[in-house]
């Protein structure tokens, strides 16, 4: 068989079969069940109908007595007796051909043949009965005549009926007898029947399942196991194609899906070798190249603040000098003599220039330090009035240079803080540097001082605010390092404002971004902790003394 189909097929058919001969068999049993059955049942009904003969002849034997007994009388007795006998023999003669008409049996047809002949002694006696009564009645005159002949014709009616009654009875309770041994052993038969139908569906079953399911089912459990052996990645499986049917083509069709898969896999391994060792080739040109990122940035720092070390010697050797020279000029200008031109404004300039270009160089060793994580805090008391006045004053000739108004607000006194000078000075000129490189179409820079805070925590409030742009909305992405503003390409040398916030909070303070006072333009306030309560809030201490 090379079809699933007709294997099934087969499967299904004997199923039925066996479904119809099961249903054939109960079917024959329930027929030779109702026919016993009947049987049984005639035979009952038939021995009752003997027994209600046996009672109308003995009524018609007492009718009989009555009317030889009793002569004047009306023989409405006899003749009902007569009518009632002739009834029950009538009947049982009706149920006699009853049962041979509903049975083929040849048996059934012997006993019935058997039974006809008692039946027409019963009707000779009963009709020889009714000529003695009436020839009695006609002859006989004196009383115990009649007496004597109706005895003798009783004796002979009961010697007549007695003997083919018995015989009938008999036969029908032997009918009922063989009836119930008819169905025990039907009911013996169909037990045994039952259980050699069972054994045969059992081993039919058998024999299909072995033959038929068993093998299936094995094919199918070897490509369940197949597939999940796949499902792991076990891509080499293979299965044998033993029979070529539609589980065979499917066993075909997943032999190939797995080739196919141990295929693609081995292309998808091959690639993916490639592109680790792309990856690897680039991770080591990357890593090569950041060394000498690296490399070049330590030069770049290093150069950065061997050059600032530089500049600062030959600085101070200048100021220094400059120095000097205005004690010698101011000494020779007090001695009496010829008028000397006094060259103490130009020192003077020099000095302020020398000393401007100082605290730069010092600014760039600063930063340079601080891009190697050497960052240093001199924290120690200070008015915070005149480190905001130094770097608005050192910022002042790039404002002038830009055709900006910088302005500083000193406030109404001083606030004293603990910082360090160099570091605070540096961001604040930062943040004013930034608001001079950053602000497109900026007409006025404010730095402003006041005293803030509470009386248990004074601080000092200072704000760079411009009339420029703003910030716009990422304000605190401006804090990430290397982040860079909206006119990159403009130098500097402003800290950036991941290392003013930096700074800041080392000094225990705060920065925060924001607009100015009537919604636009961008401010930078700094909250930094004041040591001196009075002086932070001078106000509230003079409306004290005021009220005392």
């Amino acid at each position: 068989m090379r079809s699933l189909k007709v294997r099934f097929a087969l499967l299904l058919g004997a199923t039925a079969l066996l479904v119809v001969l099961a249903a054939l068999g109960v079917l024959a049993s329930i027929a030779a069940a109702e026919r016993t059955i009947e049987r049984t049942l005639a035979a009952q009904a038939r021995l009752e109908l003997l027994a209600e003969l046996s009672g109308r002849l003995t009524q018609f034997g007492l009718a009989a007595i009555e009317t030889v007994g009793s002569p004047d009388t009306q023989p409405e007795s006899m003749a009902i007796a007569r009518t009632n006998a002739d009834k029950a023999l009538a009947a049982v003669d009706e149920a006699l051909a009853r049962s041979i008409q509903v049975s083929d049996d040849p048996q059934d047809r012997m006993a019935y043949a058997a039974r006809t002949r008692p039946m027409a002694q019963l009707r000779a006696a009963r009709s020889i009965l009714d000529r003695q009564v009436q020839q009695i009645t006609r002859h006989a005159a004196e009383p115990e005549q009649r007496q004597n002949a109706i005895k003798g014709a009783l004796n002979g009616f009961g010697a007549m009926t007695g003997q083919p009654l018995s015989f009938l009875i008999e036969a029908e309770r032997r009918s009922m007898v063989l009836g119930s041994e008819e169905a025990r052993a039907l009911a013996d038969r169909l037990r045994l029947a039952a259980a050699l139908a069972v054994g045969a569906a059992l081993a039919i079953l058998l024999v299909l399942y072995r033959s038929l399911i068993r093998p299936t089912l094995a094919r199918i459990e070897a490509v369940r196991r197949a597939a999940i052996a796949v499902g792991r990645g076990e891509l080499d499986i293979r299965l044998s194609v033993a029979v070529r049917d539609e589980l065979g083509l499917l066993v075909a069709s997943f032999n190939r899906m797995a080739a196919r898969l141990r295929r693609r896999e081995d292309r998808v391994a091959a690639d993916r070798a490639a592109l680790e060792e792309t990856i690897q080739a680039r991770t080591a040109d990357l890593r090569a190249a950041n060394a000498r990122l690296e490399a070049v940035d330590r030069s770049r720092r290093r150069f950065f603040a061997d050059v600032s070390h530089e500049l600062r010697t030959p600085l101070t050797v200048i100021l220094g000098e400059c120095d000097l020279a205005a004690r010698a000029a101011a000494k020779a200008a007090d001695q009496p003599g010829d008028r000397a031109v006094d060259h103490g404004p130009a020192f003077a300039t020099i000095r302020k220039r020398a000393q401007r270009l100082k605290l730069r160089v010092e600014d760039l060793l600063r930063v340079a330090r601080s891009e190697s994580g050497e960052i240093e805090l001199d924290r120690r008391p200070l008015g915070a009035a005149s480190v905001l006045a130094e770097a608005v004053d050192n910022a002042a000739s790039e404002a002038a240079r830009r055709r900006v108004a910088l302005v500083f607000e000193p406030g109404r006194e001083d606030v004293e803080i603990s910082a360090d000078r160099e570091w605070l000075r540096q961001v604040v000129e930062s943040l004013i540097d930034n608001a001079l490189r950053h602000g497109t179409g900026l007409g006025r820079v404010t730095v402003a001082l006041e005293a803030g805070g509470t009386e248990e925590a004074p601080a000092a409030i200072v704000t760079v605010t411009d009339d420029g742009p703003g910030f716009g909305t990422a304000q605190e992405a401006l804090f990430e390092r290397f982040r860079r503003g909206a006119r990159p390409g403009e130098g500097g040398f402003g800290i950036g404002l991941a290392l003013a916030r930096w700074v800041v909070e080392q000094h225990d303070g705060t920065i925060r971004l924001g607009t100015g006072p009537d919604g636009r333009g961008a401010r930078v306030r700094l909250e930094l902790p004041a040591l001196d309560a009075a002086r932070a809030h001078p106000e509230s201490h003079a409306q004290k003394d005021d009220a005392a």
